[in-house]
């Protein structure tokens, strides 16, 4: 019996040893499916969860780029952008806090994205217009209110032939470029079919198609 209990007591060390290994691994995946900056998904991380979401029933797909990002860089420093950043993020979480099922990202640079589930397409506008005014509200950095505009582009996937995440978001980047070609705002791309096509996920400059905005 003693030998059996010395036995347990020199496994036990081991033991926590590996438990606490796994508990170290799990958070350091956990970590790299976060972006550091914004503390959202990285894109590989909410591309495998948006196609999961998509899947279940219509969603709105939003791309958002911020307006005026290399100004505020230049003049007040990369900090200041970073600050902007991590705002940018807060204020696209508590826009979407009451929508159960959002998934929220930050695409790359000061991109962004999220797949909202859409139980009343009323509400759409309501919803974006909400968004724009968060993420567009000053934000406080080195003693200054500072703040950036925001262009916003949506699909709303049952307009789609079948729920594809890389078609939404194709529809939503232009729908956004149609919005900052226009000053900035949101704009719901408009109908199925892609009018013209984009380059690594960016418009070229072509005029675009219609859909509806809200300064």
């Amino acid at each position: 019996m003693n030998d059996f209990i010395t036995a347990l007591a020199g496994a036990a060390p081991l033991a926590s040893g590996w438990a606490w290994h796994g508990v170290a691994m799990r958070r350091r995946f956990a970590a790299a499916r976060r972006d550091p900056l914004s503390g959202l998904p990285t894109r590989a991380a909410f591309e495998r969860r948006a196609e999961r979401a998509l899947a279940r029933g219509p969603h709105v797909v939003i791309v958002m780029d911020l307006d005026g990002f290399k100004h505020l860089n230049d003049v007040f420093g990369h900090a200041a952008g970073d600050e902007a950043i991590r705002a940018t993020a807060a204020s696209l979480n508590d826009a979407l806090s009451d929508r159960r099922g959002s998934i929220a990202a930050r695409l790359g640079g000061d991109e962004f994205t999220a797949v909202v589930p859409l139980r009343d397409r009323a509400s759409l506008p309501w919803l974006l217009g909400g968004l724009h005014g968060e993420v567009t509200a000053p934000f406080r950095h080195g003693g200054c209110d500072l703040a950036v505009g925001a262009s916003i582009g949506a699909c709303v996937t049952s307009d789609l032939p079948a729920p594809s995440l890389s078609l939404a978001l194709r529809r939503a980047d232009e729908a956004m470029y149609e919005a900052k070609r226009s000053g900035g705002g949101w704009r719901i791309a408009d109908g199925p079919a892609l009018t013209h096509t984009t380059t690594a996920g960016r418009r070229n400059g072509r005029p675009g198609t219609a859909g509806r905005e809200a300064a």
